[in-house]
């Protein structure tokens, strides 16, 4: 099955992301260093704290899906699409 969330991670350890989407995945940071990639969904809130490594992701429209702030905090699984 294909995974179609999106997908974020911490790799700097900022307290805030700022993300364009309300439902995606967290890994917590790069390989070997993430943990569980767990899928979040904010529902009506516009913040969410991950359980796992305590980011906070704060939505924000003018965010693509697959955008984030700080830029470098999309994660992309090195697979061949």
């Amino acid at each position: 099955m294909h995974d179609t969330y999106a997908k974020f991670k911490n790799d700097h350890g900022v307290p805030e992301i700022r993300i364009g989407v309300k439902e995606f995945k967290c890994a917590g940071a790069s390989a070997p260093h993430d943990h569980p990639h767990i899928y979040l969904q904010m529902v009506a809130a516009d913040t969410i704290l991950c359980p796992y490594c305590a980011t906070l992701f704060r939505y924000d429209s003018q965010l693509g899906p697959n955008e984030s702030d700080p830029q470098d905090c999309v994660f992309l699984d090195n697979v061949n699409r």
